[in-house]
């Protein structure tokens, strides 16, 4: 049976926008050539719990529809609020607090709410599609293309897609575990400035809620780009600068290393999606800045919009 929607991508913004063509009457098919859904709202389980090595946290928009969703997050228990003050540390390892927006982060690791949007979607995992065109996938009839995901990995399915040319910078997410805390109870995050190696370091237990004393550092791009082919490279140069950051002489007892090739566009298109008869794009690299929110607001007015027409 040919569905009326095909979403090419299981990440936050390709299951908000089948959520919401479903919900308006579009018959919807999701597919993903990963094992599970999420795509950078990734969670791993390491040393006994679930560690987020994707995207760090979450802002919400009071006015926007993505609240809603969140506070349905909230009430059954997927996501809480975390914190509002991250640390800044510049190169020398001087360290001031600022004060922000509400970040949020889920108890269960973010790939949990993911699964959450998924409930109930025809969602067909370990699915590669090698060429797309406007109401086919691979040669089949699809009804209307969605493509959710970074622009470059569109273009590898179809010549020309809008947002291909943007630039995307990578990331490696190093995640490391001491046997007891090795840096200060109010650290709870901080983004490093001006540092060769590291841009962003989480407190995983903290975020999470269960005190484990496990870091997780995201590289700086260009650091990133040396270590792609083998991110492993990454990790003694990581932990040295994690260290001296924070002061501390102890090393960690193990670590891991992910890679994101397309961790977020250097630049954003100012609309929230590309739409045109028969494929249409959505994701972060659609909004006014690269967020969640973005992710899943891009995604939420696109099926929206496939599902009115």
């Amino acid at each position: 049976m040919t569905v009326d929607v095909t979403v090419v991508g299981a990440g936050i913004s390709g299951l908000a926008c089948a959520r919401a063509a479903s919900a308006g009457g579009s018959t919807v098919q999701v597919v993903d050539r990963g094992r599970r859904v999420g795509g950078r709202l990734a969670t791993r389980t390491l040393w006994g719990r679930p560690v987020d090595h994707g995207a760090a946290y979450f802002v919400v928009d009071e006015a926007s529809d993505f609240s809603a969703v969140v506070s349905g997050w909230r009430e059954r228990g997927l996501a809480r609020p975390w914190t509002d003050t991250f640390a800044v540390i510049d190169a020398d390892g001087a360290l001031t607090h600022k004060r922000g927006p509400m970040r949020w982060a889920a108890p269960r690791g973010l790939r949990s709410l993911a699964e959450d949007l998924a409930e109930g979607l025809d969602v067909r995992l370990k699915t590669t599609v090698e060429k797309v065109e406007p109401y086919r996938v691979d040669g089949r009839e699809a009804g209307d293309v969605v493509l959710a995901m970074p622009g470059p990995q569109a273009g590898r399915l179809l010549d020309a897609v809008p947002g291909a040319e943007l630039e995307w910078e990578p990331v490696i997410a190093v995640a490391l575990r001491w046997d007891a805390r090795q840096w200060p109870g109010d650290l709870r995050g901080a983004f490093v400035d001006g540092h060769p190696d590291v841009s962003f370091i989480a407190d995983d237990g903290d975020r999470r809620g269960d005190g484990a004393p496990v870091l997780v550092v995201h590289t700086t791009a260009q650091r990133a780009r040396r270590h792609l082919d083998e991110p492993d490279g990454v990790i003694p140069d990581v932990v040295a600068a994690t260290r001296a950051l924070l002061g501390t002489d102890a090393e960690p007892d193990a670590a891991f290393a992910h890679r994101w090739t397309f961790a977020r566009p250097a630049e954003t298109r100012d609309a929230p999606f590309f739409r045109s008869p028969g494929l249409s794009v959505c994701g972060d690299a659609w909004g006014t800045r690269s967020a969640v929110r973005t992710a899943w607001e891009s995604g939420h007015a696109l099926g929206k919009a496939l599902a009115a027409s």
